[in-house]
């Protein structure tokens, strides 16, 4: 179904299918990657102010610390409806069929309010025995209690902020995207000092930063997908759950849900071995890899996010040769990428791992048990272009199968056998051996689902 609209919007979400693709690549990936970082520095902050809290900063900050796996099971109910219903409006785009991407961005608005309500009653009813679950003590309880309690009374605007930002990088304006979360950190890296120690509210004011900033975005990105500068609108009479879309979303989404929910589990299995079979020394060094990781893989995962719109668009609009060539460019770099900087890592790991920390005994483990860790993350960089590609292209079983695979079926299981034969690092080991049989099982998938689906195309 064609729909009326004016010309500059049009040109927005056309220019996936007609602009120079290197260009475009450049112009959708920078953005998503600043976003990123941009997303990683004030979290940081967050952390820095609390921690400097007067006389309690280090307990504050560990008592905080206890509500991240809280915290990052919200933001995998907005990735389960945002990411799993935005590459379906891109595809819809593609189609030009506005309608259908309408529907699936209210049904998507519809599951965010609705895991919205659902979260906020659980964990402020729960709160105190899963912080306790997830390791907060009688010292920490407090704080944690404090925190989470103001923050999941903003969860709607957590869950409106990121999972409906999708659906404006979705449609090509990744420069709107990415000012969606700028917004929200400058206001939030400012308003930290304010009512942390200005006010003195302690943990208490970095929640309600947290939350403020939360929402001025959230409100941010619904007056832009409720203008006439938003390709695709967001309506209120097409929240209402559609079974068939619904379904749809679900599916695609259950791969990002997992990648980012399965995130804690994963850190808590590997330090829990540390601590076993090593000690409080061996969890530093997971704390400095972790760190490095993050920083490596950021850019990686901006530049993915910013060209599967554009994989998505071209896929539904039956152009597989754009397709074949957004790929294989996203490929090189995101292969050539994590070569390099995870190489470095392999073969000079004291570059690294002094950036984090001065202790002579923490700088000589890590840098001992790093070239074995990042090994396999060398050849990473094929399983997050074929990833996202599977995500982008619809491919929701396939999607959630390779999200399973790496760190459900085999780095967890691994990280739990392997230190029983070989002690600690064991667990180290584990790492690699996870990434090369994920990297290599999704290689062959990829290839198996690309001839299925060229074929179906009539390209084969």
């Amino acid at each position: 179904m064609q729909k009326d609209n004016v010309p500059e919007t049009k040109k927005q979400d056309e220019r996936l299918g007609n602009a120079p693709l290197g260009r475009l690549m450049a112009s959708m990936a920078f953005p998503a990657v600043a976003a990123q970082l941009i997303n990683v520095l004030y979290n940081i902050v967050d952390r820095i102010y609390i921690g400097h809290i007067p006389g309690e900063g280090d307990i504050a900050l560990t008592g905080v610390g206890v509500t991240f796996p809280i915290i990052m099971l919200v933001s995998a109910f907005s990735a389960f409806a945002g990411m799993g219903g935005a590459p379906l409006a891109s595809i819809e785009l593609g189609k030009k069929n506005y309608e259908k991407a309408e529907r699936i961005l209210g049904n998507s608005a519809g599951l965010l309010l609705g895991f919205s309500v659902v979260l906020t009653v659980l964990f402020s009813v729960f709160k105190t025995p899963v912080l306790y679950a997830f390791g907060a003590s009688g010292a920490t309880i407090g704080y944690a209690e404090s925190y989470i309690g103001i923050y999941l009374a903003g969860t709607l605007f957590v869950q409106a902020a990121l999972g409906l930002n999708t659906f404006i990088s979705g449609q090509g304006a990744a420069k709107t995207a990415m000012l969606s979360v700028l917004i929200g950190a400058v206001i939030n890296i400012c308003l930290d000092p304010v009512f942390i120690f200005l006010l003195h509210m302690g943990v208490k004011g970095a929640a309600l930063a947290t939350v403020i900033s939360q929402a001025v975005s959230a409100l941010w990105v619904v007056r832009f997908l409720t203008s006439e500068k938003s390709v695709v609108k967001l309506k209120v009479s097409y929240m209402k759950p559609e079974a068939e879309t619904v379904k749809q979303i679900a599916a695609l989404g259950v791969s990002p849900f997992i990648m980012q929910s399965t995130e804690s589990l994963v850190s808590i299995t590997l330090n829990s071995g540390l601590q076993k079979y090593g000690g409080d020394l061996y969890v530093g060094t997971m704390a400095i890899m972790t760190s490095i990781m993050q920083l490596i893989t950021i850019p990686l995962q901006g530049i993915t996010q910013g060209v599967q719109p554009i994989l998505s668009y071209n896929y539904g609009a039956g152009n597989i040769k754009r397709v074949k060539s957004a790929f294989l460019r996203m490929f090189s770099i995101t292969f050539t990428g994590m070569f390099v900087l995870c190489g470095l890592a392999v073969v000079a790991p004291g570059v690294y791992a002094g950036i984090f920390t001065s202790n002579e005994a923490l700088v000589s483990l890590t840098v001992q048990v790093m070239p074995t860790y990042f090994l396999g993350m060398t050849v990473f960089g094929i399983q997050s272009a074929c990833q996202a590609t599977f995500v982008a292209l619809g491919q929701a079983k396939v999607s959630a199968f390779i999200a399973l695979l790496r760190k459900v079926i085999l780095l967890i299981p691994l990280a739990v056998i392997l230190p029983k034969f070989m002690g600690v690092m064991g667990i180290y080991r584990a790492e690699p051996i996870a990434d090369v049989i994920s990297v290599l099982t999704t290689s062959v998938l990829f290839a198996v689902t690309a001839r299925r689906l060229m074929r179906e195309m009539g390209q084969a």
